[in-house]
């Protein structure tokens, strides 16, 4: 009997193991090719929105990443209904597939001294794609890999999936270091960017692979056995008043604190680094990568935790401490600009707040809705929050610094998003660790 159950244990973990790497993997690429384009944002500014006010063409490059990010509620919509409708499987392989074209075409688009005003049009053409796609992707694969997940341990086996956005941005920093580092500037304007968005198709043909092999999560396999699958998710879901209530918390408190920290920690910090602080952009990505690399085992950590204290209380702590750091760590990074070494630890301790939060989001993202609803419920306020409130973070606060007329200003903004957020989540945010999910 002990042989058997062990046994049973043991192609239980390997048979999630495999379902982890292939969702990981998927969304690593959706990721990675989102991020890119955030990553070359003052590349693109000269490139595509040609400007004598450098500051002008930054504000234009940010707002087509911005776009990007406001369609993919639109995308998690879609996608989401199709999920609880069909399965989520199928919506996995439409998903990466649109992503992986739109960012490979991104690598040989002309630029605006080429064929002038029909580059911005074709660049921000390709970025609404990217956009759907991730609107699909990012939240419905939190869903499908807690699904597969089971009752123990959730927080920390599903924080796994929460790495992929870091690695990510790891990987196009460190592409794009390295072009800089071996390229002339001239070559890395005239061909060099584009490798990243080239390498994008290696990476997709690796994911579709993988995903093939991908099995239906045994949750919507037993709905689909008793048709119980909802036939209007989006409707069920707005109609259920707990369901409205819930898709409230998941949007303003974790989804959007999470994305706030994140586009400060991992995307705004360093655009400040290169525009405000003006450190060199080499030495501003070699920080980006050993923050990025701090952030790995603190989210897993982070995840784990959660299933010990409870998602609530670790979120919370999160919101809590962004609250209340991210204007003085700016400042602190502005004033300090000789010691590379405390640069260093400021980038590192935002990652900690941001790993508190991010952490058990994967999990969360789940636990908070009924099964026959779930993807679209948890989709929608997921995108809509990092969509409508992270991805036009950068581009807010960095017009709110031009209209204040300092570079620290605009980052109340998110200060006090993060400080309602964290007082919200303190009065209605349920705990959920130990719900049933098959329910």
């Amino acid at each position: 009997m002990t042989d058997i159950s062990t046994s049973s244990a043991s192609a239980t973990s390997h048979s999630y193991r495999k379902v982890a790497v292939a969702a990981c993997l998927g969304t690593f690429l959706e990721w990675y090719d989102f991020l890119t384009f955030a990553t070359l944002a003052v590349v693109f500014g000269p490139l595509f929105f040609p400007s004598s006010d450098p500051s002008t063409a930054l504000l234009a490059s940010l707002a087509t990443f911005g776009v990007g990010m406001v369609v993919r509620p639109i995308g998690a919509a879609i996608f989401g209904s199709i999920g609880d409708r069909i399965g989520r499987r199928p919506v996995f392989m439409i998903t990466i597939t649109l992503m992986g074209i739109a960012t490979v075409c991104v690598g040989f688009l002309p630029t605006y001294a080429q064929v002038g005003i029909w580059a911005p049009i074709l660049l921000v053409s390709l970025r609404l794609l990217q956009g759907l796609s991730a609107g699909g992707e990012i939240g419905g694969s939190a869903v499908f890999l807690t699904e597969h997940a089971g009752d123990s341990n959730r927080g920390f086996k599903t924080s796994f999936l929460q790495l992929m956005g870091p690695l990510g941005i790891l990987v196009s920093t460190l592409q794009i270091a390295l072009l800089q580092n071996y390229l002339t500037p001239d070559e890395f304007l005239s061909w060099g960017w584009r490798v990243p968005f080239w390498i994008s198709l290696l990476l997709l043909l690796i994911a579709f692979k993988v995903r093939m092999a991908l099995e239906e999560t045994p949750i919507y396999l037993q709905l689909s056995k008793t048709e119980a699958q909802s036939k209007s998710p989006l409707r069920d879901n707005l109609y259920d008043p707990e369901t409205r209530k819930r898709m409230f918390l998941l949007f303003f408190c974790i989804s959007a604190g999470g994305a706030v920290l994140f586009f400060c920690v991992q995307v705004y910090t360093s655009i400040f680094l290169k525009t405000s602080v003006k450190l060199a952009p080499q030495l501003v990505d070699q920080l980006s990568i050993y923050a990025t690399l701090a952030l790995l085992p603190l989210t897993v950590f982070a995840g784990w935790l959660s299933d010990r204290l409870g998602r609530k209380s670790v979120v919370v702590s999160g919101l809590i401490l962004g609250s209340a750091l991210i204007l003085p760590a700016f400042h602190f990074l502005q004033a300090n600009t000789g010691s590379i070494l405390l640069i260093a630890l400021v980038l590192v301790g935002l990652s900690a707040i941001l790993a508190l939060v991010v952490g058990p989001q994967t999990a969360l993202l789940a636990e908070l809705f009924p099964a026959k609803t779930r993807n679209s419920a948890a989709t929608l306020p997921h995108n809509l929050a990092a969509g409508w409130i992270g991805g036009l973070l950068p581009l807010i606060v960095t017009w709110l610094n031009q209209e204040w007329g300092s570079s620290i200003a605009g980052l109340w903004y998110p200060t006090l998003f993060l400080g309602s957020g964290a007082i919200v989540a303190m009065l209605y945010l349920p705990e959920t660790r130990i719900v049933d999910l098959r329910s």
